[in-house]
């Protein structure tokens, strides 16, 4: 029974009832909507059988030099969380970013106002974590030099604001000297919860101060290269995204938000309902209990809905649908086709980003199907090291090789064919091939169906953000029992439809009645246990 609140391990429990074949209730809620799929290997559709959307990320120069919206900020502060205290990740850099096409500067130019800025803040332009360290985590310098140092700096590529509010530097001292009816200051709430109440410049810098005291502490009780993980629940870290981030809106000229808010947005939170979760898992319960007394034929996939649909029903039952042949997990030969440049793709990256971010494998071995079972990943330590930094190409791999890769963590194989590509356009790595999600089909009569998700990892949403924009909970308005995969926006679908088992043919016939009596469709509705 699963309640996961992040795709990633929704994927891993799902392959791993595959490999157990054991059947896996999959079920999820989201403010008032809610979902149960019952999934058994050979029988029904996996959870990975139909794409989901592709969760939402933002580009790394907005991030870093015009961000537009509170959720390019906290991403920001998050990104500065793991440069200062936790694991350096290049694609997570927080300075401004010099390779943004849009702040091109003459070559001569560039390297000018570079030095210039470098003069002027007294800051050599080094690793975030190392220069923090040589400053031995001082409150007021990190806050000159992110807050003051960067924004002057970002202020040189004056291409940038042309058709852009430029940002506002802030000094610390500046900072302090504020008064109550200063117009730096927005207001504090007075109203509602601590957490709810959004801070002044002022008391923002001094949380700042106070989380870095606290999290440098932490870091030198763990010792010598020790790392922090950033974590929603954790106190200093959420003071410190929530500082930071704010700094950085009220810099931007966008509305500060409160410690709930960017808590929400920074861990992809949607409120829980207590009312929600008990109907979810009460019909977690009555689909075991089919399943128990072996009828798993009578399971359905059910959503429940926030409004009422045309029948004044809230809870939608659908028939189970059967496997998608082409799926690359719980296919009898799960395969896929990957387009790439084979003289540009590291193995390093056929790794980290297609296998094991793509694909979610843990710990994958890949051979190289020549004929000679030469290894090009082995997921022993160190055996396979050495391939990391060099292209595909060099180990013979082009158009329409097939790579075999296992991954005995999840007793998952998956056959990879090779299509060499050149033009894959700007900043694209890979593609896969039929992975883009089809078109919504077209409805006159319904509201289209929603997708929305149960938590994410970095496709960071506020609360109030609205339902269809995420991805793990399929929601239909319809209560004739179609198909669990036809209720999907994604997916294409001439007849919405489709035909139960033989032993329900007589509820199929009762549907497809022109105008069955009202008592007999409140019937249709009511979920029974023999």
């Amino acid at each position: 029974m699963n309640a996961l609140d992040n795709r990633a391990a929704r994927n891993h429990v799902n392959r791993m009832c595959l490999a157990a074949d054991i059947p896996l209730i999959e079920s999820g809620t989201a403010g008032y909507l809610g979902q149960v799929a019952v999934i058994k290997k050979g029988v029904t559709e996996c959870y990975e059988c139909q794409p989901k959307p592709t969760q939402k990320t933002f580009p790394g120069c907005t991030i870093r030099n015009t961000p537009s919206e509170p959720i390019h900020c906290i991403v920001w502060a998050k990104y500065l969380y793991n440069q200062l205290f936790g694991e350096e990740d290049a694609d997570q850099e927080v300075s401004p970013d010099t390779a943004d096409p849009e702040a091109a500067w003459e070559p001569a130019e560039t390297a000018a106002r570079a030095g210039a800025s470098n003069e002027d803040g007294d800051i050599k332009r080094v690793s975030t974590k190392t220069w923090a360290k040589s400053t031995g985590y001082d409150p007021v310098k990190l806050f000159n030099k992110l807050f003051n140092d960067d924004i002057k700096y970002l202020l040189t590529m004056d291409k940038l604001w042309k058709k852009r509010k430029a940002p506002v530097p802030l000094d610390w001292n500046e900072v302090q000297k504020l008064e109550e009816s200063s117009d730096l200051q927005v207001e504090s709430s007075t109203a509602g919860l601590k957490d709810q109440q959004v801070l002044d410049i002022k008391s923002c810098s001094q949380l700042f101060a106070r989380s870095v005291e606290t999290l440098r502490a932490q870091l030198c009780e763990k010792g010598d290269g020790a790392e922090l993980v950033w974590d929603k629940d954790d106190p200093p870290a959420m003071d410190f995204v929530t500082s930071a981030s704010n700094l950085r809106m009220h810099i931007f000229s966008m509305n500060m938000k409160s410690r709930f808010d960017v808590k929400s947005m920074a861990g992809n939170i949607i409120p829980a309902i207590a009312t929600t979760n008990a109907v979810i898992a009460g019909l977690i319960v009555l689909e075991g209990l089919k399943i128990l007394s072996g009828n798993i034929e009578q399971c359905k996939t059910i959503f429940l809905n926030k409004q009422p649909n045309p029948r004044k029903k809230l809870l939608v039952p659908c028939a189970l649908d059967p496997p998608n042949a082409n799926c690359y997990v719980c296919a009898s030969r799960p395969e896929v086709t990957v387009k790439l440049n084979v003289h540009q793709t590291l193995v390093l990256s056929l790794q980290d980003k297609i296998l094991k971010e793509k694909f979610g494998m843990v710990a994958p071995d890949v051979q190289i199907e020549d004929g000679k079972g030469t290894i090009l990943i082995s997921s022993e330590e160190g055996e396979t090291q050495g391939n990391n930094s060099k292209c595909l190409s060099e180990f013979g791999i082009r158009h329409g090789s097939q790579l075999q890769a296992d991954d005995f963590l999840q007793d998952y194989t998956l056959l990879v064919n090779v299509l060499h590509c050149e033009d894959l356009g700007k900043d694209v790595e890979f593609e896969v091939v039929g992975d883009t999600p089809e078109k919504p089909i077209e409805k006159t009569t319904e509201e289209p169906a929603k997708s929305i998700a149960n938590g994410s990892d970095d496709g960071a949403q506020p609360s109030t953000s609205k339902a269809q924009d995420q991805d793990d909970v399929l929601i239909v308005d319809s209560d004739e029992e179609p198909s669990s995969s036809s209720t999907d926006v994604n997916m294409e679908g001439p007849n919405p439809k489709r035909k139960l088992e033989e032993g329900h043919e007589s509820i199929r016939a009762k549907r497809m009645c022109t105008d069955p009596p009202a008592a007999q469709q409140e019937d249709d509705d009511i979920i029974a246990l023999d």
